[in-house]
C-alpha cells in the first residue's frame, strides 16, 4: 500500500495544488485555459510522438496479450457509453465522451510505475506492447464513436467523412502517426530537434496534471457525483475484470497477465479529459472522475494487486 501511495500522491497533489492555485486566484481562468491548451495540443503530442518514435514495437507483442486488454477496455467503453446515455439520460456526444473515459486507463503514468514496483524493470515488456497502441486505438474507437454521435440522421459517409476530417486534424493523432512513421523507417532525426522535443515533453505530465487541478475548481461535481461513481466502477472493476477472465481463457502467461491486469485497473489518464474538452462535452464528468477514480485507485489497485499474489 506504501509503495501504491508513493506512486499516486504526487500526481494527485499536483492536480490539487492547480486547484488551490486556481481557487486562490493565484492563476486565472484564461491561464488556466492557456496551460491546458498548451498541454493538450503541443506538450502530450510531443511526448506520444517521442515515446512512439523510440518504443521496439518487435518485442513483447502477444495476441493474447493484446485481447485480454483490449477486450477489457472496449468492454469498459460500451459499459460507459451506454450507461450515460440509458442509465443517467445523457445526449449521445456526452455519452461518447464518457465512454472514452472508461475506455483510456492511464497505462502510462500510474501502469507502468506501479508494474516497475511489483515485478521490477525486466516485467515492463508487456507493459509497452499496450502502450505502443494504446492511445491510437482508444483515439480510433473515441473519434469515430463521436463522429457518428455528430452525424445523426446524416448517415455512415457524413460520419466516415467527419472521422477522416477529425483524425487528420486532431494534433494527437498525428503526433502519433508521426510517431510510427519515424519508428518504422528508422527516420534520424536531428539531435537539436529531438532535444528541444524532450524539454517541451518533459512539461506534458505536469502542465496537464495542474490544468486539470484549475479546470475541477471550474467544473465541480455537482449533478455528477451519480454518474462519476459509475465511471469509477467501470474502470476500476469491470475493465479489469474482463481482462482477468479473457485473460485466463485464452491461457495468457502469467508475467503479460499481471501487466494487463495492473495496466486494465488504472484509472481514467488525463488524456481522457483532454478528449472531452477537445468536443467541449461531459468535461465536468470526466475531470472529475480521473480525480476520483485516481485517489479510488489507491486501494482499487492494491486489491487487484492482492489478488495477483503480491
Amino acid at each position: 500500500m506504501s509503495a501504491l501511495i508513493e506512486v499516486i500522491l504526487p500526481v494527485f497533489l499536483v492536480i490539487g495544488i492547480g486547484w488551490l492555485a486556481t481557487w486562490g486566484k493565484l492563476i486565472s481562468k484564461d491561464a488556466v485555459e492557456g496551460l491546458m491548451y498548451f498541454a493538450t495540443n503541443l506538450a502530450v503530442p510531443i511526448l506520444l510522438f517521442l515515446a512512439i518514435s523510440r518504443l521496439d514495437l518487435g518485442n513483447n507483442f502477444d495476441p493474447k496479450l493484446l485481447i485480454s486488454f483490449y477486450t477489457g477496455a472496449v468492454s469498459g467503453f460500451f459499459a460507459g457509453l451506454l450507461g450515460a446515455r440509458y442509465l443517467f439520460g445523457r445526449p449521445w456526444m456526452d455519452s461518447v465522451a464518457i465512454g472514452f473515459v472508461t475506455l483510456f486507463s492511464n497505462s502510462l503514468l500510474l501502469g507502468l510505475p506501479i508494474t516497475e514496483r511489483a515485478f521490477g524493470s525486466d516485467a515492463l515488456g508487456p507493459n509497452f506492447a499496450i502502450i505502443s497502441i494504446h492511445a491510437p486505438t482508444c483515439y480510433v474507437i473515441g473519434v469515430m464513436a463521436m463522429e457518428i454521435a455528430k452525424s445523426q440522421g446524416n448517415g455512415i459517409g457524413a460520419a466516415l467523412k467527419g472521422f477522416a476530417r477529425s483524425m487528420t486534424r486532431n494534433p494527437l493523432v498525428i503526433a502519433i502517426t508521426l510517431g510510427f512513421v519515424v519508428n518504422l523507417t528508422a527516420f534520424p532525426m536531428p539531435v537539436v530537434v529531438t532535444d528541444a522535443f524532450e524539454l517541451i515533453a518533459r512539461a506534458a505530465i505536469p502542465a496537464a496534471l495542474f490544468g486539470l487541478g484549475g479546470v475541477l475548481y471550474r467544473y465541480r461535481p455537482e449533478g455528477d457525483v451519480k454518474t462519476v461513481a459509475y465511471i469509477c466502477a467501470v474502470s476500476l472493476i469491470l475493465h479489469p475484470a474482463v481482462t482477468w477472465g479473457v485473460g485466463r481463457f485464452v491461457g495468457l502467461e502469467e508475467a503479460p497477465f499481471r501487466s494487463a491486469i495492473i495496466t486494465a485497473s488504472m484509472a481514467p489518464g488525463v488524456n481522457a479529459y483532454v478528449f472531452a474538452n477537445l468536443y467541449g462535452v461531459a468535461k465536468r464528468a470526466a475531470a472529475t472522475a480521473v480525480l476520483v477514480a485516481t485517489v479510488a485507485s489507491i486501494v482499487t489497485a492494491w486489491g487487484w494487486l492482492s489478488l495477483l499474489a503480491i
